[in-house]
């Protein structure tokens, strides 16, 4: 038996309105309304991966300790992209390949950036 059954992700908004009505009208996220108006959204199956920070011999090799970051993947980023586009969805950087994958960050209204990519790793969410 597995003690966790879910994960729980918060983006921090200084518009949260803006924000949950991007998520809910223009990405089409399922929510439920908590209450008054305080929607939570239904994630697609997620993976979590953990990566080195900079560490004290290399600060600016990446992250500090304690940074985290949320990413949406996708099958075809430039296909996707190019549907969120239509939307108006504002991308803050072209897709770039990483190797890891194809990469892209869109601006989510009132809560700042998130990434998007098309995973060329083995992918853990579908265990």
């Amino acid at each position: 038996m597995t003690m966790i059954t879910g994960t729980h992700a918060i983006i921090y908004a200084e518009d949260a309105e803006k924000a949950r009505a991007f998520l809910r009208d223009v990405l089409e996220m399922p929510y439920v309304d908590a209450h008054g108006g305080w929607l939570i959204f239904k994630l697609p199956p997620a993976e979590l991966g953990i990566h080195p920070t900079g560490g004290v011999d290399d600060p600016g090799a990446g992250p500090p300790n304690g940074h985290h970051e949320l990413y949406l993947m996708c099958d075809d980023v430039e296909a996707t992209v190019a549907e969120l586009s239509a939307k108006g969805v504002e991308f803050t950087q072209p897709i770039e390949n990483q190797g890891f994958g194809l990469l892209t960050r869109l601006r989510i209204p009132g809560a700042g950036e998130i990434g998007l990519y098309q995973p060329r790793h083995a992918t853990a969410y579908d265990l």
